[in-house]
């Protein structure tokens, strides 16, 4: 389509620690960090104009950066010019947010959504006076992290009232997955100003690569992805291997392989392979690039999604996006992208479960694997694209804005 193309308006995200431009795989970048670029891009498609608005964590990055056409990265300076901790970060959300007033009040943006709860604080700080409606998507929530690491959260210990402050102050929430708003209604928020869109895929990126391995006579694949911190349920994947001879398990994330020595998390996990005499067929991969992670999912005969508790969720849509089926606890978005008995199995998030048992059957029948991963494929492309995505998102913007909507024109 020409790039005469109107303007359907300008759009400030704000994601302080999660980049679009970050390499994904360590402790802070996963799933936010792709979500904000994608639909970003896509918005960008459909006519908007977007700056991200994200810390400066070293001195040598440029102050604004092109993502693409109609997109620009603006690296904010708040706090020091390095790595920083999410959980450490909130003392530093008042520079960000001034950062924005200043920038705002000289070209203000028609929309503001701001991505994590201390970019809501800092997008409405900005925003305040001005005029500008802020969309707030949360990607987790205090309430639900606290429930499951109790002692271990290393969350400030204001996140519960400022989100819930924050979820007041917003002219929406918009909320990944049904579980959330429930999660957001026991909070006290209001549920006519929760919109529910999901996260998504790229079907063309993550597409079915190669024939399964059982039709090539290999030993079964499991794999397991994501980053390499205790919730993501790894150490679960590794137990159950030990029921189910000839098959070996994959784990990619986490730093290079060449640092995984130094990573506690690996080290656990090594040493529960060695606990459960399965070391011979587990092996941790360390980070695995985006351009790579398509082929794995394809060679892998079952993808294990097993968080003790998860927000969304992305790596099960790409699992399925390449037609592999998945064994996923039940928890957060996976409740909604995984079709129990149709595109894969769900499985109680306790450790009580005989998950070997469920992955056993599962490989015993390669018609069954083959018909949930077609299903799976089926389904990204009906309700999980990024397109689809930004479509919901730009429909938001529109509620609370009086932005013209370019939802159904794409560049």
């Amino acid at each position: 389509m020409s790039r005469s193309l109107p303007s359907a308006g300008r759009v400030a995200m704000v994601s302080e620690h999660a980049s679009p431009l970050a390499a994904l795989g360590g402790p802070d970048a996963g799933g936010q960090n792709v979500y904000v670029a994608q639909v970003a891009r896509q918005l960008a498609r459909r006519g908007y104009r977007v700056t991200v608005y994200t810390r400066r964590d070293s001195t040598g990055l440029p102050d604004r950066v092109t993502l693409i056409d109609g997109v620009q990265v603006v690296h904010v300076p708040a706090g020091p010019p390095a790595p920083v901790p999410k959980d450490e970060l909130l003392p530093h959300m008042a520079e960000f947010g001034a950062f924005l007033a200043r920038q705002w009040s000289a070209a203000p943006p028609d929309v503001a959504h701001s991505h994590f709860w201390m970019s809501g604080l800092a997008a409405l700080a900005g925003a305040r006076g001005l005029g500008i409606p802020v969309v707030q998507t949360y990607h987790a929530l205090g309430t639900v992290k606290r429930r499951y690491q109790g002692a271990d959260d290393t969350s400030p210990a204001e996140r519960l009232a400022i989100e819930e402050a924050i979820g007041h102050d917003c002219a929406r929430i918009i909320a990944t997955c049904s579980d959330e708003v429930a999660e957001l209604k026991a909070m006290g928020l209001p549920e006519d100003r929760i919109s529910v869109v999901p996260c998504g895929v790229d079907p063309d990126q993550f597409a079915p690569v190669g024939p399964p391995r059982a039709a090539l006579g290999w030993r079964r694949r499991l794999l397991a992805v994501g980053r390499l911190v205790p919730r993501k349920g790894y150490d679960r994947a590794i137990r159950a291997l030990a029921g189910v001879p000839d098959a070996e398990l994959l784990v990619a994330g986490g730093p290079e392989a060449d640092m995984l020595g130094a990573d506690p998390e690996a080290e656990r996990l090594n040493n529960i392979a060695d606990d459960h005499g399965v070391t011979d067929r587990v092996t941790l991969l360390g980070g695995v690039s985006r351009t790579r992670m398509p082929r794995l999912m394809s060679s892998a005969d079952l993808v294990l999604s097993l968080p003790r508790y998860e927000p969304f969720g992305i790596v099960p849509l790409e699992a399925m996006a390449c037609a592999t089926p998945v064994v996923a606890t039940a928890v957060g978005g996976q409740l909604d992208t995984v079709v129990d008995g149709t595109t894969g199995v769900l499985v109680p998030a306790d450790d009580g479960h005989d998950l070997g048992a469920v992955v056993r059957d599962l490989l015993a029948d390669p018609d069954l694997l083959a018909r949930y991963g077609a299903a799976g494929r089926r389904r990204v492309l009906a309700h999980y694209t990024w397109d689809r995505v930004a479509a919901g998102v730009a429909g938001v913007y529109g509620a609370v804005s009086s932005i013209p909507s370019l939802s159904g024109v794409v560049r």
